[in-house]
């Protein structure tokens, strides 16, 4: 069996680990445009913050690695063209520029994601750039040193990261953002109130509710950035305003979605037989609404990479869908979300009901505390759990784990209530948080029943 890989970063380097442990007699070859494989840009903020000083340890696996397993890979190599019908590909190296033509018997395609970049005029000055791999990465770091004032365009996590990381380093630090709150795809209004104070506490200039309009400067490098609303100062621009999938070489031969996300079924076959997708370039099913969706996320991208392994000769592991579940800290701030905000549930069409637990999660006698914010979001109509956010300063990020569970088994806010966890003051309370939580909804699906009875009939 020939097996051709295009892509290896998270969803390529589980594949491809996988499949050379399970069918050690295959034909493994992989094509990867970069010089490296299995980078961490999750990283990036914390090699560019100094808080990781040695690069290497943001790579998990190497070419060499992979060779060891017997793995022929072609890096610095782009494929050009794929026929999925005749099962060849076309690839360039791009060292010598030679064209070859390579034939499989299947095709896996993890080619990620790439940022978004809207045709902003100016966009071609430099010092205006792109967050993504290993390059993108070391370019930031070399023109941040002679940066005083740096812009970061797009306030999601990998932007709130590295205007911590450029703060920290004393920088003059602008987030520019559509949206009038940070965060606001991942976290509520607040949960992500307290982390917003604590930029503007520390001098980040905040341009919240504002639209790049046009970059300017002089002698071919950026100094101005000119929104909806202003004009603002910079010495460079980091580009975070999000990710698209990087499928251009692929319409045509397989089904996608508008964005350009290949559609996969729940063992990871394409709509082509003998091809398969995973990561960042095609779609997820997403437990909390039952569809499919587009979350970028390496861990999606690890799970789905390795469903592909094991489901490379006949459909056998189905994957068991995801919550999009998430974590951050900035400063003291460590937070964590799964599945739906309150926003997004009501934008989903549910009739949406919420319980926020805030208090010390250790019992009053104990010399040392922290407060806990946690809040779940559920269906009033099935009292089927939804999403959850938390936040504190100390870490229980960890329980959004065990939320992101309690979705996918499609639990209740009254079998949350009831779960069985255990207490030890050094830990929790005898009423764990995840309980309050969901005595807390119960509470409150009660007072909503008892409001609509007392609502008049209509005459």
């Amino acid at each position: 069996m020939k097996i051709a890989v295009i892509g290896c970063t998270h969803a390529g380097t589980a594949a491809i680990t996988n499949m050379a442990e399970m069918y050690p007699e295959a034909d493994i070859h992989v094509f990867e445009k970069n010089d490296n494989i299995s980078f961490l840009s999750c990283g990036i903020a914390l090699y560019v913050g100094g808080v990781v000083n040695d690069p290497d340890g943001l790579f998990y696996a190497s070419p060499k690695g992979m060779e060891e397993l017997g793995v022929h890979m072609h890096l610095e190599h782009e494929v050009l063209e794929t026929d999925t019908e005749n099962k060849t590909l076309l690839a360039k190296n791009l060292q010598t520029n030679q064209e070859t033509v390579y034939g499989f018997d299947k095709l896996v395609i993890t080619t990620g994601s790439w940022p978004i970049t809207p045709p902003i005029p100016g966009r071609e000055l430099d010092n205006i750039m792109l967050c993504k791999n290993f390059n993108h990465a070391k370019h930031i770091i070399k023109q941040a040193r002679d940066a005083e004032n740096i812009t970061v365009v797009g306030a999601g996590y990998i932007g709130i990261e590295l205007v911590e990381a450029f703060e920290e380093a004393g920088k003059k630090v602008t987030l520019i953002d559509g949206e009038t709150r940070i965060l606001n795809k991942y976290l509520d209004p607040e949960f992500t109130a307290p982390v917003q104070k604590s930029l503007e506490d520390r001098g980040v200039n905040m341009v919240l509710g504002e639209t790049v309009r046009e970059f300017k400067g002089e002698e071919g490098t950026v100094q101005r950035v000119v929104t909806t609303n202003g004009e603002y100062e910079t010495d460079m621009v980091v580009m975070c305003i999000g990710f698209r999938p990087n499928t251009d070489l692929f319409r045509g031969e397989v089904d996608m979605l508008d964005n350009g996300a290949i559609i996969v079924d729940n063992y990871m076959q394409t709509s082509r037989k003998d091809v398969f997708a995973a990561g960042d370039c095609c779609t997820v099913p997403y437990n909390p609404t039952g569809g499919n969706a587009y979350i970028p996320l390496a861990t999606n991208a690890v799970r789905m990479g390795t469903l592909v392994a094991h489901n490379l000769e006949r459909p056998v592991l189905a994957h068991p869908g995801t919550q999009g579940t998430s974590g951050l800290k900035i400063y003291e701030h460590q937070m964590a979300s799964t599945g739906l905000t309150e926003m997004a549930a009501k934008q989903a069409g549910f009739d949406t009901g919420t319980a926020v637990v805030e208090d010390d999660y250790r019992p009053a006698f104990m010399p040392d505390n922290a407060v806990i914010k946690l809040k779940i979001v559920y269906d009033t109509k099935t009292h089927r759990l939804l999403g959850a956010q938390v936040i504190s300063e100390a870490d229980f990020t960890q329980s959004i784990n065990t939320l992101s569970v309690a979705i996918q088994q499609q639990m209740t806010v009254e079998q949350l209530a009831m779960n069985d966890f255990f207490f030890q003051p050094h830990f929790n309370k005898p009423w764990n948080y995840l309980n309050m939580a969901g005595l807390e909804a119960m509470k409150n699906i009660k007072a909503r029943a008892a409001d609509k009875r007392k609502v008049p009939a209509a005459v």
